[in-house]
């Protein structure tokens, strides 16, 4: 679970707390003992032990009546008139702080810079602010409900109270300033209005800001990330559009990673029609395909079966949208509901490595993964459940050997909290631009590894990881620049539903205008190196930023050119492993061809 408090204690303000009170009451002390000895010392002076209490107490307001003679005093009594009022300042200083704590922390936003900007009051808003504060991050927060004095205290970044649609109020968070910003409200349009919203107030700078708005719908999510795909060059931001089942469905396999079973196929089983399922099913068969293979021998397929009442109609939609699940994966359907799950003979022979239960209400799937010991005996590893509001149940099974509450079955039962996995930042920065990036990357190296260079032989001959920033730009860059592309060729990118023609009509659109293309994408290339600070050289020498490429198209080697035009005809299959296409809706449009204006 992500904590409130995790990473927020700090131990110098605890101590500091410590001293004021023992400063409070060694005056306190001290004071008494000192009155009751001038007591002694002048008799009539001080009557009582009530006496002695209230010029005890008058030490804290600066005053006390005995002080009106002349000393000598007792030590106690020296020591006790300096340390009270002291006690006492830090005092008002200390209310003071508190009182006006709400004003602080807003002309702190207002001022802040290179800070991550989140906006809602969601629950995965909250998640979200508490996470990237705990990785150490500056965060300004935006809500509707007012904080609490409790809660400033407990979280320690900033907030700002007020629709966080209006200009007003993210520039008094200093959104101009901040380097990311998540629209993370439970509702759609209210996300879309602060993107919008954004845009008007972010001005021309480098880096560009960056903005991930949250979509609560899996097909609205991937439409628009079409679009904007579409438009990505037209834009002074860096924007994509994320749905928390996506985040969750990579972060499972980035901590869980699936790892092929010794003399025998892989074999998962996904059951239920939840909305997970379809995150889960794509991110495993990318997952299972990017894993090394052995020497030489041919990649094993991952037997994938899904249960659910829809599962062959649900595998052939899944399958049109990403071909690559085929290959992949060896894909079997079985149209049965839960009940017919515990009677399928697939589940009584066992041999799955792991289990995924993906049901429509999470209280039921809870119950039947907790009462249902065949699933416990199939699985040879584990029992996934994802949970989206049993995130507290998940923590309770799964805390450190200490703190688990409840039986784990061995170790297969496994509660995912989806939420709690979906707010990692790293893993909503890997948006769709830079997924697209990191795949036409990968695409080089297999066509530099087939044409006979080895890894490591240049700068790009690395894995995304280890790629110089300067070279992830360049495929960032590249994949910014598909609009213009696209513009150029009178194509759109659209959720891919299988074979519909128009697919084959962008293909001879492509075909029919590669060398074109292929030229225009080297002199954008070009422009890109040169503003840069790179300039023409042979051979290439990256320590000076030369290279043999920067001349014209026509003075450009065949082997270049025609380098350039395979990254021009690999743009469908790019956009096909993402669940897009390329759709041909006019004629080309000549003579518009645009760079892209935005970048990272």
């Amino acid at each position: 679970m992500t904590h409130p408090l995790a990473g927020v204690t700090r131990p110098t303000a605890r101590w500091l707390r410590v001293v004021f009170g023992v400063i409070g009451l060694l005056s306190l002390m001290l004071g008494y003992l000192g009155f009751q000895q001038l007591r002694l010392d002048r008799p009539g002076s001080i009557h009582d032990v009530y006496d002695v209490l209230y010029y005890d107490l008058q030490l804290f307001v600066l005053s006390a009546e005995p002080f009106q003679e002349q000393g000598p005093y007792p030590w106690q009594l020296q020591v006790a008139r300096f340390t009270a009022p002291l006690f006492t300042l830090i005092a008002v200083v200390e209310a003071s702080r508190l009182l006006l704590a709400a004003e602080i922390r807003r002309l702190r936003a207002r001022r802040a810079h290179g800070h991550a900007l989140v906006c809602g009051d969601s629950q995965f808003a909250h998640m979200l602010a508490d996470r990237l504060f705990a990785d150490g991050e500056r965060v300004v927060v935006v809500r509707s409900e007012p904080f609490g004095l409790l809660e400033y205290r407990q979280r320690r970044y900033l907030g700002v109270i007020g629709d966080p649609t209006r200009g007003d109020v993210l520039r008094g968070a200093g959104l101009p300033r901040a380097h990311t910003i998540y629209a993370c409200t439970g509702n759609d349009d209210r996300n879309h209005a602060i993107a919008n919203a954004a845009s008007h107030l972010v001005h021309d700078r480098r880096p560009v800001p960056r903005v991930y708005v949250q979509v609560h719908d899996p097909e609205m999510c991937l439409s628009l990330q079409a679009r904007r795909l579409g438009a990505a060059g037209s834009s002074r931001l860096r924007l994509d559009y994320f749905h928390v089942d996506d985040i969750a469905a990579r972060a499972l396999h980035r901590h869980h990673p699936l790892r092929p079973a010794p003399g025998r196929p892989a074999k998962v089983l996904i059951a239920g029609n939840g909305t997970f399922r379809r995150a889960l099913l794509v991110e495993t068969a990318r997952h299972w395909r990017s894993r090394p293979a052995g020497d030489g021998e041919p990649a094993e397929p991952l037997h994938v079966d899904l249960v659910a009442p829809d599962a062959t109609v649900e595998l052939a939609l899944a399958a049109s949208r990403y071909p690559f699940l085929t290959t992949a994966c060896r894909l079997s359907a079985y149209d049965v509901d839960f009940d017919g799950l515990a009677r399928l003979p697939q589940l009584a022979i066992g041999g799955y490595d792991r289990i995924y239960l993906c049901p429509l209400d999470e209280r039921t799937g809870l119950q039947f993964v907790l009462d249902t010991p065949a699933l416990w005996r199939a699985a040879a590893s584990a029992v996934f459940i994802p949970v989206y509001r049993q995130a507290a149940l998940a923590a309770a099974f799964h805390g450190d050997s200490r703190h688990d509450l409840l039986d784990e079955v061995h170790g297969k039962l496994r509660l995912y909290p989806v939420l709690t996995q979906a707010c990692d930042a790293r893993l909503i920065a890997e948006d769709l631009t830079e997924r697209l990036a990191e795949q036409i990357h990968d695409r080089y190296l297999h066509a530099q590894q087939r044409a006979g260079v080895r890894p490591g032989d240049a700068p790009a001959m690395v894995d995304w990881p280890r790629l110089p920033e300067s070279l992830r730009q360049a495929n960032r860059a590249h994949v910014q620049d598909i609009a213009a592309k696209l513009l150029n060729l009178g194509c759109v990118v659209a959720p891919r539903h299988g074979s519909t023609g128009d697919a084959s009509a962008a293909g001879r659109a492509i075909d029919d205008r590669i060398d074109e293309l292929a030229q225009l994408e080297h002199e954008r290339w070009c422009r890109e190196r040169q503003g840069e600070g790179w300039t023409y050289g042979d051979p290439r020498d990256d320590a000076r930023r030369r290279h043999p490429a920067l001349r014209p198209w026509h003075e450009l080697t065949p082997e270049v050119q025609e380098q350039n035009r395979e990254e021009i005809r690999a743009l469908p299959d790019v956009l096909s492993d993402s669940g897009f296409e390329l759709i041909r809706l006019a004629p080309a449009v000549p003579g518009q061809w645009r760079g892209p204006a935005d970048g990272s």
